[in-house]
């Protein structure tokens, strides 16, 4: 891809690049909740670098579709006051004076919002993304899962002299390199609340060939501390303060229980389907899958390996178990969560006949999953 002069994005993007790689390895939690390091609302008008299509989450069925933002789903609940005077959407209780916590299983940590229900707190979390700066790819209150559009953090380009001078003028021509995108999972438990969690996907564009005048779009690994610094901004959305919403990330409650294999191809959860089905849905995350759609009612995850660039070499684990240099679709998989006991759940890869499927495949998905679980 071809740069003119006037563009300033190609010279930096080599500088910015080695500089944001640098600071990933030491990026902190307390840093990353800083209100200024997260900036997705000031992207530019002028044309974005252009992300290839096959980047975007996989469309949903027309009947997933939601309502217009601002239309009420399930009636907007009236906000409770906590002892600390705070109007928020959680109903406060004695173990829960805010009305919400979080809870955490390794890096990945969720919000758990009381006695309110998903529909309830749909339409703010459309409104909640639109606030950030974000566009949404896909908008499914029948599923659960609500995905935003690629954006670009622009806290991330260094504002130095030149910029703060001449820059603001052509300020597009600047760009961090970098483009990130949400994915965000809402779900029932069995006492009532309602479980919200965001998974961070990135991508980098990097300069190619020997004078450096193309690019190309390649992975990054998904940030917790972005993820934790967006459940901060979201508690913020449903009436805590900044400090109260950092307290609890501090606090986030342990969720401890491991996953037990149970032959090659299932594993054994010693926990509640409510709590299993949550998290085989954050496991599936932190992989390269895409949750396509999901039915709670049977316990099924539609799953699909995550081949984001057909053009990108992949590499790492997931890669390795799942490369592939053909264009053709990545198969679907099915996961299901079922419950054997009031304290233990089975989690498989099935066959469309719901027969546990033994192939090579399904095997390495469920040792995928005993490794995320544990």
């Amino acid at each position: 891809m071809k740069r003119s002069a006037f563009s300033l994005h190609a010279t930096r993007l080599a500088a910015l690049t080695l500089a944001v790689s640098a600071l990933a390895g030491c990026e902190s939690l307390n840093d990353m909740l800083a209100t200024d390091r997260v900036n997705y609302k000031d992207t530019p008008s002028a044309p974005p670098l252009a992300v290839p299509s096959d980047l975007t989450s996989a469309q949903i069925d027309q009947r997933y579709e939601a309502p217009p933002v601002g239309t009420a789903l399930g009636g907007a609940p009236q906000r409770a006051k906590t002892e600390a005077g705070n109007l928020t959407e959680g109903v406060p209780s004695a173990q829960d004076p805010l009305g919400m916590h979080i809870e955490r299983d390794g890096d990945r940590r969720w919000l758990v919002v009381d006695g309110r229900t998903p529909d309830q707190l749909w339409p703010q979390l459309q409104e909640f993304w639109q606030e950030n700066g974000f566009s949404l790819k896909t908008n499914a209150p029948a599923t659960g899962i609500m995905t935003t559009d690629w954006a670009e953090n622009r806290a991330n380009i260094p504002d130095d002299w030149f910029r703060r001078t001449i820059g603001r003028v052509i300020d597009f021509a600047y760009s961090s390199g970098t483009r990130d995108s949400f994915r965000t999972l809402i779900s029932r438990d069995a006492n009532g609340a309602t479980d919200i969690s965001i998974t961070h996907s990135s991508m980098e564009e990097v300069l190619t060939g020997q004078d450096k005048t193309g690019s190309k779009w390649v992975e990054r690994p998904r940030d917790p501390a972005l993820e934790a610094a967006f459940l901060s901004k979201l508690m913020q959305k449903f009436g805590l303060t900044d400090a109260q919403s950092k307290q609890l990330i501090t606090d986030a409650r342990p969720a401890a229980a491991s996953a037990q294999l149970a032959g090659e191809t299932t594993l054994d959860l010693p926990e509640s389907f409510d709590r299993a089905w949550l998290r085989v849905g954050l496991a599936l995350d932190r992989t390269n899958f895409t949750v396509d759609n999901r039915d709670r009612e049977k316990g099924i995850y539609y799953v699909r390996y995550a081949d984001s660039l057909q053009e990108v070499k992949r590499e790492g684990l997931f890669g390795k178990f799942f490369s592939s240099n053909s264009k053709k679709p990545s198969p679907e998989f099915l996961v299901n969560v079922r419950p054997k006991g009031d304290a233990l759940t089975q989690v498989a890869v099935v066959d469309a006949n719901g027969q546990v499927d033994t192939s090579s495949d399904a095997q390495r998905i469920v040792s995928l999953l005993h490794a995320q679980l544990n």
